[in-house]
């Protein structure tokens, strides 16, 4: 049985002697959980894993479309739809595009996308996705937005145009299985990407999700997909993994996955977490509408910090900015860096 190896990983300003520094960020660990199919997990002491995971879960993460990973990046959601499950409608125009990104100072990414991904959404032609994004990419970048900013699409003339328009990553949520021509595209460009897991077609994928083991079967599923886009041409080091909040999965699912996010650092990549506003907060949280889900997206936000998830996908950009500088300050027990 193949093993997966999970780093414990620890936060603060002291760490003891022998402590790993994870993929140089703000994160360490002494111990591992090693995980295998049908077996119980157990932990051992970090310098008893092999050489390989070790180096693969400490070397430094590359910057990818400008941003170094020495702290945690916000990923600013703009969703140029009428049918979004959180915000639809609200960005659906130019003018209010560029109005929700004025609203978003300080973000380090902005995700502009064209296709509603929600459960149930159907397929948009690409024509009209395009219609929707290009415009507003290339309006961001004509006032002077000088942020990364990744076009969400599963669309090779989608994802063509809006880079042609200034967008600097590709961000498929169908993890590069939509449309074959996707990652040639990204390779030919040379334009980092975001590979995420999704059981499904957004239009049935919360019919009846099912999984072996939803941990381990994810990690496998962004394993391969990392190297079929490196056998293609993508750089590893440009390639950031989404294991996929709510894309196909029950809410026991996704606690499973955000309650062992720190395994998905064996991959070798940035990890990105999109949980803002999704429905098991509001199940768990008692909200029932979407925009009232702000505090439990926070509270997620954070404790992906814990397991040195390197990206957080949020609606509600001033919020988490001021809850990750406040995080941060208080486990460095100082208010710099």
């Amino acid at each position: 049985m193949q093993p997966y190896f999970r780093p414990l990983l620890q936060s603060g300003p002291v760490r003891p002697r022998g402590a790993m520094s994870l993929a140089g960020g703000w994160t360490w660990f002494t111990d591992v959980e090693v995980l295998e199919r049908g077996r119980p997990s157990q932990v051992i002491p970090a310098m008893d894993a092999p050489p390989a995971v070790l180096t693969t879960l400490t070397r430094e993460r590359v910057s990818v479309a400008g941003l170094d990973f020495n702290k945690p990046r916000v990923m600013g959601i703009l969703n140029v739809t009428p049918d979004s499950f959180s915000d639809g409608g609200t960005h659906h125009s130019v003018a209010d595009a560029l109005a929700g990104a004025a609203q978003m100072a300080g973000v380090d990414l902005l995700d502009v996308g064209g296709e509603s991904t929600r459960p149930g959404a159907q397929l948009v032609p690409a024509l009209e996705e395009i219609e929707r994004t290009a415009p507003v990419i290339q309006a961001l970048r004509q006032a002077g937005h000088a942020m990364a900013i990744s076009i969400d699409t599963r669309k090779t003339p989608v994802a063509t145009t809006a880079i042609d328009a200034g967008a600097t990553l590709v961000n498929d949520v169908s993890g590069f299985t939509f449309d074959a021509d996707l990652a040639p595209l990204c390779a030919a460009r040379q334009v980092p990407v975001c590979v995420m897991h999704a059981q499904g077609d957004p239009a049935t994928m919360q019919a009846r999700p099912e999984y072996d083991d939803v941990l381990l079967d994810v990690y496998d599923f962004l394993a391969l997909q990392i190297d079929r886009l490196v056998q293609i041409g993508v750089p590893r080091d440009q390639i950031i993994a989404d294991p996929g909040i709510g894309f196909g999965k029950t809410l026991e699912h996704n606690l499973r996955l955000l309650s062992h996010l720190s395994l998905f650092h064996a991959l070798g990549v940035p990890i990105l977490l999109g949980a803002s506003r999704k429905k098991f907060i509001g199940t768990l949280g008692g909200a029932e509408k979407a925009r009232d889900r702000m505090p439990g997206s926070l509270a997620v936000a954070l404790a992906a910090l814990k397991h040195g998830t390197q990206i957080v996908r949020v609606h509600d950009v001033p919020q988490t900015l001021q809850a990750i500088a406040l995080w941060r300050a208080v486990v460095a027990g100082h208010g710099h860096g």
